[in-house]
């Protein structure tokens, strides 16, 4: 009788090692990329993390090569036949937990909730790219193809047309802090399919088998890619309460606080009277905080009557310090 290792003895049956540290690093960056978000939103760093082309690009190659482990997955789920029943039930769970992303993020975020993210796409897409897992290398390579052009075709405007948000293809995208529409990020996902079969072909999977993990970050890295999902699901929340816990604390240098008393101090001393106006500024933002307007403040920047409320404040510290009226 053949003799098992420890090692084979900790190896899942029917996975492979290389792919699960594979979706452990894209959780990893992923991580990275949400938690400077969230440290950008509660101001602990300026980083243009939503706007800057080096941001966008690695938040697109972070979505990019999780669809496109989605395509590998599906090749080798599939490489003896479609199996349906697995496939459909494995889209409802994560189709669920994307529903679960939409909810908390409508509460926490407003209009600006994840309405079509990165576990909607998979969900939807692992399903469109479904039929053309068993189809001729070729004909998907055309089809990823497709996909990614789709949207410089079809550019669809018209009243109403907000509900086909989730294609890709409308001419205004909706405001969203996680947004992957069908396409052109299916292409991923085929691009994938498109790589796990010449992989098959050449009978990679089984000597990438082969390997197991050895050193603890490898392991670490297995276990979350096995767990993905869960990972998904529970890292954001973790890391966000944890910069509010940090800011609330008053662990993090206070970036919003900083920026106010300087352009206050610079606006204030285009009227030629500089001395006084920084203490005067400061005065503001401890009047506002004092009287909870402060937060209120940041949360509803363009609220008539809160900013009626600062520039009440404002000038009641500068009458204090001599400034007159501004």
């Amino acid at each position: 009788m053949a003799m098992t290792s420890e090692a084979d003895a900790r190896q899942p049956r029917g996975r492979i090692d290389a792919l699960d540290v594979a979706r452990g690093i894209a959780l990893a960056t992923m991580a990275v990329y949400h938690l400077s978000w969230d440290m950008k939103w509660f101001g602990v760093v300026d980083w243009p993390v939503d706007s800057h082309p080096a941001w966008r690009g690695f938040a697109i190659a972070i979505a990019g090569s999780f669809l496109f482990l989605v395509g590998i997955g599906l090749a080798l789920a599939h490489r003896d036949g479609l199996r349906i029943g697995p496939a459909l039930r494995r889209a409802a769970r994560i189709a669920l937990a994307a529903a679960a992303i939409s909810l908390a993020t409508y509460f926490a975020l407003g209009e600006q909730y994840v309405r079509f993210g990165i576990l909607h796409a998979i969900a939807a897409g692992s399903l469109a790219a479904l039929p053309f897992v068993r189809l001729p290398v070729v004909v998907i390579a055309l089809a990823a193809a497709l996909a990614a052009a789709l949207p410089l075709l079809v550019s669809l405007d018209f009243a109403g047309d907000s509900w086909l948000a989730w294609t890709g293809l409308v001419a205004r995208p909706p405001l969203s802090v996680d947004y992957v529409p069908l396409f052109p990020w299916l292409a991923a996902i085929l691009a994938g399919i498109v790589a796990g079969r010449i992989a098959i072909a050449r009978d990679i999977p089984a000597r990438v088998r082969q390997w197991r993990t050895k050193g603890r970050t490898s392991r670490t890295m297995a276990l979350a890619g096995r767990h993905s999902l869960l990972v998904y699901l529970v890292h954001q929340p973790l890391l966000f309460g944890a910069v509010w816990l940090a800011v609330t604390a008053g662990l993090t240098p206070d970036r919003t606080s900083t920026a106010f008393v300087a352009q206050c101090t610079a606006t204030c001393s285009l009227s030629g009277e500089a001395s006084g106006c920084e203490a005067a500024c400061a005065c503001t933002l401890r009047s506002l905080r004092s009287d909870g307007i402060w937060q209120d403040l940041l949360e509803r920047p363009d609220d008539a009557e809160l900013g009626s409320a600062l520039n009440d404040r404002y000038g009641q510290c500068r009458g204090r310090f001599d400034l007159g009226a501004d």
